[in-house]
Formats: structure tokens, C-alpha cells, sequence
């Protein structure tokens, strides 16, 4: 079947593209401040490999590179292998996982708070025909739920630490199935040889800036916090906020 590309060139509206840019920016500002309490001495590092990775994305976007939805080899994975690529590498390595055992557990619970911003602004893209309505919290993305639930998760990091460490994992496990049920809808609604959703109105937003962020970043973000906060919980690490400075 072939998808219709008819908005495929049209530019995201200026509202939804400051509005997403800016959540961006947030989720930037989170990830930062845990790294720089995990390894104070690496954050310059690491943010400026991620503001290059960040304006990388937005140079290819801005030229079109992701619009050419007929490229072989298809250039959407361009976005994802380099993101999962590094959280493989941060898993497997003992620097990798000294960090991540580091990370202090308050800000990268909050960070997910940022699921409110995206889904409202994914329903606004799909009220411009750049997703699919399957995408929205209309239709099957309920994704939203983990950042509703977000502050109270937060919250329970300072009670106490053997019962609320299970509703702790529990959490965690639960909005990364929503988010795996988002992730998977974007990538088979998407226009190329992987599409199987959502042929009258494909995912065309993520080709473009700045929504090439939300796979190129903020997704790896989200579920980097969820797994890093897993291993912490499963190893038995007090679940209770990091108030050292």
C-alpha cells in the first residue's frame, strides 16, 4: 500500500515546533543536572556531545536529509542507531555502568514529567496531518499516564525504602511498556520499507525539525532514566533522593 505523503513537505507549525524545542531543552537541562551529580567531572563532556549530537540532527533535518523517504538504505534508523548504540555502550562497559549506578534517582524520575508536553503536542501535529491519529492520546498511545504519574513517583522516593521500592519497579515497568507501545506505533507509522500503520496519514513529523529530537534524544532519555532507575531499584540501592551536592 502505498502511504500518502501529502503533507510530507509541509513545515511543523511554529507554536508546536517552539513548543517541542523547548521540552527538549528541559529534558536537556534534567539529564544534565543528574549527570552532573553522578560525574561532576564528565558533564561538560557529555553536553558537548549531546548539544553536538542535538545540532547534527537539526542540520539533516533542515536540509532534508530525512524527507527522502525512498533512500536505500532508508535513513530514519540514521536517527535510532546512535542512541542505541551509546545506551548499549553505557550497559556494557564499567564506566558505562558506574554512571548509571550513579545517577541520582529524583531528577531522573521528574525528567519523565516531560511525557505531558510531547503528547500534547503530538495530538496538535496530528491536528496538522503530521502523525496519525494512533499515535495521540485519542487513539492508542497512553504514554501520557507515566508523566501524569511522574510527581507522584517522586514523591514515593522519600518514603520508605523496602515497600516503595517495589511500587517503584513496578512504575517503571509499566510506562515502559506505554512508552514501547509509542515507539513501536512511530516507527511502523513512519513512511519507508518498515511502514505497516496508518497508510492515509503516516508519521511524517519525526522527519522534521525539531520532532527529529523526540527518537534522536528524547526518546533514548526516557528509557536510559527508566533503565538506569530499574537497575538501581533491582540491585537493591535506597530508593530515597541523592540530597548530597
Amino acid at each position: 500500500m502505498t502511504p500518502n505523503l501529502r503533507y510530507l513537505y509541509t513545515p511543523i507549525p511554529f507554536g508546536l515546533a517552539l513548543a517541542f524545542a523547548l521540552t527538549t531543552a528541559f529534558t536537556l537541562a534534567i539529564w544534565l543536572w543528574a549527570v552532573r551529580k553522578a560525574v561532576p567531572k564528565r558533564v561538560a563532556l557529555v553536553c558537548t556531545i549531546l548539544a553536538g549530537w542535538l545540532g547534527l540532527l537539526s542540520g539533516l533535518a533542515a536540509s532534508g536529509f530525512f524527507l527522502d523517504v525512498r533512500a536505500i538504505p532508508p535513513r530514519l534508523p540514521l536517527l535510532l542507531l546512535p542512541p542505541i548504540g551509546t545506551m548499549m555502550g553505557l550497559w556494557l562497559t564499567r564506566t558505562g555502568r558506574r554512571l548509571l549506578d550513579a545517577l541520582p534517582l529524583a531528577p531522573i524520575t521528574y525528567l519523565h514529567t516531560l511525557r505531558i508536553p510531547v503528547e500534547l503536542v503530538l495530538f496538535g501535529l496530528y491536528t496538522h496531518h503530521q502523525l496519525p491519529l494512533a499515535m495521540t492520546f485519542e487513539g492508542r498511545n497512553f504514554d501520557i499516564l507515566a508523566g501524569l504519574t511522574a510527581p507522584l513517583a517522586g514523591y514515593y522516593l522519600t518514603k520508605g525504602p523496602i515497600a516503595n521500592r517495589r511500587w517503584l519497579i513496578g512504575w517503571n515497568l509499566l510506562c515502559l511498556v506505554l512508552l514501547a507501545n509509542i515507539v513501536l506505533t512511530a516507527i511502523f507509522a513512519a513512511p519507508g520499507p518498515q511502514q505497516q500503520l496508518a497508510f492515509g496519514q503516516p508519521n511524517v513529523a519525526v522527519l522534521k525539525w525539531p520532532l527529529v529530537w523526540l527518537p534522536g534524544f528524547v526518546v533514548p532519555v526516557v528509557l536510559l532514566s527508566h533503565l538506569a532507575a530499574l537497575r538501581q531499584l533491582l540491585r537493591g540501592q535506597d530508593p530515597k533522593p541523592n540530597t548530597t551536592t
